[in-house]
């Protein structure tokens, strides 16, 4: 029978007091990043909320925002104007007459559409050692007295 693994709730101590499993973690609890914390640290950011004013709105120390939600905080602004720009064209296609005024609101306060960007030009081929001493052996009798002799 000692050699039995019990089930926990039948499983003593040293001192013969049933073992009982752990409710709480120790330590201080991880902070939960959320789809709606995010959203809320973009908006408080775009809003122009410093990053000590934000992580003691959300509740927590401002290196965990730092590590958490630096993408929001670097590009709150854009990601919010993103989101708005986003519904409004929602709207827009569904026939909303306001909505497609402001679009071309935002289209003529931005100026011109983005410039496409152009292609980048291809690399050339990069040779290793032995090729590159291989092609220009082929090539090295030409334009000399030996090319004439050899071919």
């Amino acid at each position: 029978m000692p050699d039995e693994i019990l089930p926990l709730t039948q499983q003593v101590d040293l001192f013969g007091d049933p073992v009982l499993p752990i409710k709480d973690r120790r330590g201080r609890p991880s902070f939960a990043k959320s789809k709606e914390n995010q959203e809320l640290v973009s908006l408080l950011r775009a809003a122009g909320w410093t990053q000590a004013r934000i992580a003691k709105y959300i509740g927590c120390d401002e290196k965990t925002l730092r590590k958490n939600f630096s993408r929001e905080l670097e590009h709150g602004l854009d990601m919010i104007e993103g989101m708005a720009l986003e519904v409004t064209f929602k709207k827009m296609k569904l026939g909303n007459s306001v909505a497609i005024s402001r679009i071309f609101d935002v289209i003529e306060k931005q100026g011109k559409p983005a410039v496409p960007l152009q292609p980048k030009p291809e690399k050339e081929e990069r040779l290793g050692k032995k090729e590159t001493a291989n092609r220009e052996a082929q090539t090295a009798h030409e334009g000399t007295e030996w090319g004439t002799l050899l071919q």
